[in-house]
């Protein structure tokens, strides 16, 4: 598999080591809206045909996508998203709202994530599962599950650690 090696114990380094590369979430992107063949990830999304081939073998390799073939003469496959590649859908919802609300311009968005019971627009919010209440990204933090009796890290105790302040930064919505 063709990896990063960003060489850090942290969950996001490993994920990225997958799904970070460029061009990776929009192929991951167009399956969930139904583009599963080569040619029209090739055609809808306009990258170098070694590139997608290389992404599709390494999602294929983490468990995101499985190749399935659809035609034998000649022989052709489609990539169909795992549970684990659909689990990847409100990772991408969060990012499409981002973007919405930061980078969309005066436009509306180009598209919407629906609840498919009901058809209105979802947003995704972070629920604490003990309580219930939605947490605001001021009052999200991390701590070690490793280190006994750490402290949470929030952005005034990791100024020391750009990549560990970076992170924090980003939790707490700054």
């Amino acid at each position: 598999m063709s990896r990063r090696g960003y060489g850090q114990d942290c969950s996001i380094a490993r994920a990225l080591e997958v799904v970070g590369e460029r061009w990776t979430l929009l192929i991951i992107r167009n399956a969930m809206v139904g583009d599963c063949r080569f040619d029209a990830f090739l055609s809808n999304l306009g990258l170098a045909r070694n590139v997608l081939a290389q992404r599709l073998n390494t999602l294929v390799e983490a468990g995101i996508f499985e190749r399935v073939p659809y035609k034998h003469r000649p022989l052709r496959h489609e990539y169909r998203l795992t549970a684990r590649g659909r689990e990847l859908a409100p990772v991408l919802t969060a990012l499409m709202q981002w973007g919405d609300k930061h980078f969309a311009g005066d436009g509306q968005p180009e598209r919407v994530t629906v609840h498919a019971t009901c058809d209105h627009a979802v947003e995704l919010v972070v629920v604490c599962p003990s309580c219930g209440g939605p947490v605001p990204a001021d009052e999200v933090s991390t701590r070690s599950t490793t280190a006994p009796g750490s402290e949470a890290i929030t952005p005034s105790t990791v100024d020391d650690d750009p990549a560990v302040a970076f992170a924090a930064a980003v939790l707490a919505g700054s």
